[in-house]
């Protein structure tokens, strides 16, 4: 009996070690694990809840509910990229840091004075960005609802709740971005999947019973509870010790550090919001809140796409940060060719199912059909976003150097998506957006490859290409 279980233990073992060797082969550890969890959730529970639209929604409705989406991506304009800052400048100063036994950060002096002054600026800006959204994008967004073609929804109180809840949303952001600079990435990964449940949960039985638009706030509300949680019982002391710390001489200095690599990932989001949100609000002003809400819930899984191939790429930017501030340039480019080469067979692989799937419910004639765009158009956005999902990595890369020298590329993109989707959506409506989109990462998409090549090449100059 003895060796009966000796050998069962002894083949356990060596089970566990030869999957802990193929996670680690494809680059999975605990963050991408959760990572990964966290986005299969989504895409289990973004159709749900598309599919609960399309029961308990009417088409109207199903267009207020995306273009809702649509708007609060605007909230980029406030927040300006400095939450894609924080986690390249926390990362350098994290590399002589670390948590201590009691939670709080000790280490380099030098180092956590740096990032004690980082932490104190980030929060001031979000607290301010989130004032400004509750109430400037709250107005807004009524004004622009206020001319919209249908009278039959009820949308004001329900706009006003959600921009405030937002605005709270991102009086957060600094918290999420330094725990991610600071390589905590496992554990805020593990809370985002837990928060993805909840949220979902909310949202769900929020529209099972009837609350209608009310049920983007109360997913947000959920969101919130979780957030709040999760700080109160892991993190309190790191927040502490970070905001409260005393300074010495060390520290980061806005305007001479963090404001010539901020400007340019601003302009760049800036005009990512031409990229990626601007198309519903156009389609609902000049086509109507049906086709919006149709291009919004095949938008929406066309997103995900680029969320599911991030799960393996977003826990290895804060390691990106910490390679390059040690100058390990030969490790930094092997951890990137790994986590790349995987990153884009799964986006690859998605797209083609996700057409397969809208092209068997057309052909079916079932009824979701009817809310979602048409092959042709729904394959033409799944090409252009993988063509623009393609540069990903490589932007990931060059920002992780705390630098940015896209912006101008990106500042191109978004005019030319920008005043395409404006001229041809008007006009021809979704396949209109469609082709331009298409040929607008046609264009730009290889530049993106050019640039990180010669990039690379002069700021690391003694590492072979």
């Amino acid at each position: 009996m003895d060796t009966i279980l000796c050998k069962k233990k002894a083949l356990t073992v060596l089970m566990y070690e030869r999957l802990h060797r193929l996670l680690h082969k494809v680059e999975i550890d605990r963050a991408v694990f959760f990572g990964i969890v966290a986005r299969v959730w989504s895409v289990i529970a973004g159709p749900l809840t598309a599919l609960l639209i399309t029961i308990k929604f009417t088409p109207e409705y199903q267009g207020y509910y995306y273009t809702f989406a649509s708007l609060l991506a605007m909230q980029i304009f406030v927040e300006l990229g400095l939450g894609t800052v924080i986690i390249q400048f926390a990362s350098h100063e994290w590399s002589k840091l670390r948590i201590a036994e009691d939670g709080s950060v000790s280490g380099d002096n030098r180092s956590l004075s740096r990032l004690s002054s980082l932490a104190n600026i980030t929060v001031k800006w979000y607290l301010v960005g989130g004032i400004i959204v509750a109430f400037g994008l709250g107005f807004g967004g009524y004004s622009f609802f206020l001319h919209s073609r249908s009278f039959s929804v009820s949308w004001s109180w329900q706009w006003f709740t959600l921009c405030f809840l937002t605005g709270i949303t991102i009086c957060l952001i600094p918290v999420w971005s330094l725990l991610e600079g600071c390589n905590q990435v496992s554990a805020l990964y593990t809370y985002r999947f837990i928060q993805g449940i909840v949220s979902s949960l909310a949202i769900w039985i929020a529209i099972l019973t009837g609350a209608k638009l009310w049920s983007a706030s109360i997913s947000v509300a959920a969101a919130i509870l979780c957030g709040v949680i999760f700080i109160k019982y892991k993190y309190l002391k790191f927040i502490k010790s970070l905001l409260f710390a005393k300074f010495s001489d060390s520290h980061i200095d806005w305007r001479k550090e963090i404001f010539p690599m901020q400007w340019r990932i601003a302009l760049s989001w800036m005009s990512g919001y031409f990229v990626f949100s601007f198309f519903t609000p156009v389609l609902f002003r000049y086509q109507g809140p049906v086709i919006a809400g149709q291009f919004g819930m095949t938008w929406s899984v066309v997103g995900a796409i680029g969320g599911i191939a991030g799960s393996w790429l977003s826990p290895k930017v804060p390691q990106f940060g910490m390679l390059i501030a040690r100058k390990e340039y030969q490790k930094l480019d092997l951890l990137f060719r790994r986590t790349t080469k995987i990153f884009i067979f799964i986006a690859l692989s998605l797209s083609v199912v996700v057409w397969l799937l809208i092209y068997l419910l057309n052909l079916a004639g079932h009824p979701i059909s009817q809310r979602i765009l048409s092959p042709m158009a729904a394959g033409i956005f799944l090409t252009a976003q993988v063509i623009s999902t393609l540069s990903l990595p490589l932007a990931a890369y060059l920002r992780a150097h705390k630098k940015e020298p896209l912006l101008w590329l990106s500042i191109l993109s978004g005019i030319l998506t920008g005043m395409c989707t404006f001229i041809l959506g008007k006009r021809y409506g979704v396949l209109g957006i469609a082709v331009s989109y298409l040929a607008v990462n046609l264009l730009v998409t290889p530049f993106v490859a050019v640039i990180w090549y010669y990039c690379r090449k002069q700021w690391h100059t003694d590492v072979p290409l």
